[in-house]
C-alpha cells in the first residue's frame, strides 16, 4: 500500500474494454498495474460489437416492451431474442428475475442510474484519445428507421422518458421519401425515421488494442493465456493464481471478466447473477459509402460503418457464453434486415462472429467493491459495455485508490 493508503499495484482480471479502461484510469492515479486474461486484448464482447459511443440509445434492456416481446418470441427460433429450449435451471431463475424488473419503475430507476455514464462517456473517450489511445472516435447521427409510423413510436416514447429523466437527447423524426434522404442505405420500405445526433462512434476492436498498447506504453503488462481459477489473500496483499500455476501478487485486484463474473464473483458477495446475450455480427460491401450509424429497432439490428463496409450487429441469445456460433442466428438477422436497406452485398459477408454480453436482471452494471478486502468488480453492462467502459474504468479507480464510493457508483453496488 501507498503512504496514504492506497493501493500501489493492481491485478486487472479481463483485457476487455471496460478492464483495461479501468487499468488506463489506475495509472493515472499511480498505480502499477498488470492484466491478465484467459485468451487475449479485445477476445470477447469488445471485438465485435456494433461500435456505438450512443448515450442516446444506452437503454437498459428492461424496458417492459421487451417482455411482451420477449414472451411471443420465445417459441420463435428466428425472433431477435432467443431463449433456446434448455434445462438451464439458472437461466429460467435469471429470467425470471429479469421479467420481474421488466417494469417502467425499475427501468427508470436503472435510466437514472445510468444518466452520470451517459453524461461523461464521451468525455471519457476524449481523455483517452488525448492521451495516448490512437484510434479515433467519429461524431455521426443514428439513424432509427422503421417500416411504418406506429413501429416508431415505442423509441420515441423511450426518449421523451430518458428526456424527462434529466439526458437531454435532440433527435428529429422522418416520415414517407425522407427517411431514405438520412443515408443511402435506407430502403423505400423505410416509411419512418428518428435521427438522434449527438452520438458517435469507433471500431471496437481497433480501439480496445490501442488502448492496450496505450496501457502497456504507460509500463503494464498484459498477461494473455491466463486462466484464473482463484484469488487468495496473502501477508502484503493478494495473489491471483492461474491454472498453469503461475501467480501475480498486487494490492488490489479488479474483476473484469463479462459474461464469466459470477465465476469468481460469487466468492467475494456477487449475488446479481450476470448471463451470457450473445450477439452476432458480420461485415457486408456497400454500394455506396455509409454516412454513418443505422439502427432497426424494430428487428434489434445494429449497423455501423466499419472498415469501408457496413458492420451489421444484432440478436439477444440467452445461451452459455462459450457455446458455438449458430448460423440460424445470422440468417435471421439477414432476413429481418434485408427489407430495410439497399445497396448491401449480403452473400460477400466477413468477419462473422458472436460474442457473449454480461446482462444483469435489474439493467444495472456491477460496479464496486465486493466483500472481499482489496478486490472490485467492473461488469454487467449488458449492450453498453463499449460505451460506459472508459466512464466505468475512471468511476472506479477514483474508488479504489480513495476508498470512497463515487455517489454515481451507488447504484451500482456488486454485493446488492
Amino acid at each position: 500500500m501507498g503512504i496514504d493508503g492506497g493501493p500501489r499495484t493492481a491485478v486487472v482480471i479481463g483485457a476487455g474494454v471496460v478492464g483495461l479502461s479501468t487499468a488506463w484510469f489506475l495509472q493515472e492515479r499511480g498505480v502499477d498495474v498488470t492484466i491478465v486474461d484467459r485468451d487475449g486484448v479485445a477476445a470477447g464482447a469488445s471485438w465485435g460489437n456494433a461500435g456505438w459511443l450512443s448515450p442516446g440509445l444506452a437503454i437498459p434492456l428492461n424496458e417492459p416492451g421487451v417482455l411482451r416481446y420477449g414472451l411471443r418470441s420465445l417459441l420463435d427460433r428466428s425472433a431477435p431474442l432467443h431463449v433456446p429450449a434448455t434445462p438451464d435451471v439458472g437461466l429460467w431463475s435469471f429470467l425470471a428475475r429479469f421479467a420481474l424488473h421488466c417494469n417502467w419503475k425499475d427501468w427508470g430507476r436503472a435510466v437514472r442510474a445510468n444518466l452520470p455514464f451517459n453524461e461523461e462517456c464521451l468525455e471519457a473517450f476524449d481523455v483517452l484519445t488525448s492521451n495516448g489511445v490512437e484510434t479515433p472516435t467519429t461524431e455521426a447521427p443514428i439513424m432509427a428507421a422503421f417500416a411504418t409510423k406506429k413501429q416508431a413510436v415505442g423509441l420515441l416514447h423511450e426518449l421523451q422518458r430518458i428526456n424527462e429523466s434529466g439526458l437531454e437527447i435532440k433527435y428529429t423524426a422522418f416520415d414517407g421519401d425522407a427517411v431514405g434522404t438520412q443515408a443511402p442505405q435506407l430502403s423505400a420500405n423505410a416509411q419512418a425515421g428518428i435521427r438522434l445526433d449527438g452520438q458517435r462512434y469507433v471500431d471496437p476492436g481497433a480501439f480496445t488494442h490501442s488502448l492496450a498498447r496505450a496501457v502497456t506504453a504507460r509500463g503494464a503488462t498484459i498477461r494473455s493465456g491466463f486462466r484464473v481459477t482463484g484469488v487468495d489473500t496473502v501477508p502484503g496483499g493478494l495473489t491471483v493464481r492461474s491454472s498453469a500455476g503461475d501467480s501475480v501478487t498486487a494490492d488490489a485486484v479488479v474483476l473484469a471478466t463479462g459474461a464469466w463474473l459470477n465465476q469468481l464473483g460469487k466468492a467475494w458477495g456477487v449475488r446479481v447473477p450476470v448471463r451470457a446475450g450473445r450477439g452476432y455480427s458480420f461485415t457486408v460491401p456497400t454500394d455506396e459509402p455509409v454516412p454513418g450509424p443505422i439502427y432497426l429497432p424494430a428487428v434489434r439490428v445494429a449497423c455501423t460503418p466499419y472498415q469501408g463496409k457496413l458492420r451489421v450487429a444484432g440478436t439477444m441469445e440467452f445461451r452459455d457464453a462459450d457455446a458455438p456460433l449458430y448460423q440460424r442466428r445470422v440468417d435471421a438477422i439477414i432476413a429481418s434486415a434485408r427489407p430495410l436497406l439497399t445497396g448491401v452485398s449480403w452473400e460477400d459477408r466477413t468477419d462473422t462472429w458472436v460474442g457473449p454480453r454480461p446482462v444483469t436482471p435489474d439493467g444495472r452494471p456491477l460496479i464496486g467493491a465486493t466483500h472481499a478486502p482489496g478486490i472490485f468488480v467492473a461488469g454487467g453492462h449488458g449492450m453498453w459495455g463499449l460505451t460506459h467502459g472508459p466512464a466505468t474504468g475512471r468511476m472506479l479507480a477514483e474508488q479504489i485508490t480513495t476508498g470512497k464510493q463515487p455517489e454515481a457508483l451507488r447504484e451500482f453496488d456488486p454485493t446488492r
